[in-house]
């Protein structure tokens, strides 16, 4: 995959789907890599999107940069891709961290955007004491301490059963994660807070919510939606955190129609 520089760091990306095709742009989780969206992949560049994906700093093969991170390094991240390939406008989708990054993105940089998707994600991580734990950990222990726990929270107890090939791949992901990507993000996570900034969001926003996610509930979810006008709620049954991966075919066709719909 290509690796590309932007004014802060150096991302690993990767295009599928037909060259002339809107752009959507996806970000992945915290502890993840862009393969974390492979099973929307063959759906959106059928329908004749062109898809991108990267690398956030400090995971999967794009560059570690000393830490800590804020969200406004990643979200300068996201945007200095896009400059770096020349698309002046995506549609934008992001789960949990990468949904961070949206929030920001579409308050600062609206005008760089079709539409805003944010799956899984809150505006505000309020309990700071467990990222320092977190932090604490992977640095001791390091990534393999965190995985069990994050599985629990990524997937339901149905779905870990139903997919257990799935589960392996991800355990592995994030057990080959930079520790230092990891907890430079785990403090990004820890300061943000965008809760004032949903009120500047004007594109047309959809919010997706696994109906199990413990990290980021549906409570998180509709908060962000009672704060941008032009936002729709969809909450995805039996699914977790990761309910691209979960309910793939609920989350695709979700997508699909929303990218379809009248501005």
């Amino acid at each position: 995959m290509p690796l590309i520089d932007t004014p802060a760091t150096t991302l690993n990306y990767r295009f599928d789907g037909p060259a002339e095709g809107p752009v959507v742009m996806l970000a992945h989780s915290l502890a993840a890599d862009l393969s974390m969206w492979d099973p929307q992949i063959a759906p959106l560049t059928s329908a004749g999107y062109r898809v991108l994906r990267y690398d956030h700093r400090g995971h999967g093969h794009s560059a570690v940069p000393p830490g800590p991170y804020t969200m406004a390094d990643l979200t300068d991240d996201a945007v200095g891709l896009m400059d770096a390939l020349n698309l002046p406008k995506v549609h934008f989708c992001g789960l949990s961290m990468g949904g961070m990054v949206g929030q920001m993105l579409g308050a600062r940089h609206g005008e760089r955007l079709h539409s805003l998707v944010l799956c899984s994600t809150a505006a505000h991580m309020p309990a700071r004491d467990i990222w320092e734990e977190r932090i604490r950990t992977v640095r001791e222990q390091g990534m393999a301490a965190v995985a069990p726990g994050t599985l629990e929270r990524w997937f339901t107890p149905a779905g870990r059963e139903r997919l257990p090939e799935t589960v392996r791949k991800i355990r592995k992901i994030i057990e080959n994660s930079p520790a230092e990507g990891f907890s430079a993000c785990c403090a990004a996570l820890r300061d943000m807070d965008l809760r004032d900034i949903l009120f500047d969001i004007d594109r047309p926003t959809l919010i997706l919510v696994g109906e199990q996610d413990q990290g980021t509930p549906v409570a998180a979810a509709r908060f962000i939606h009672e704060r941008i006008p032009v936002s729709r709620l969809v909450v995805i049954a039996e699914a977790a955190h990761l309910q691209n991966i979960e309910q793939a075919e609920t989350f695709n066709r979700t997508l699909r129609e929303f990218f379809t719909e009248p501005a």
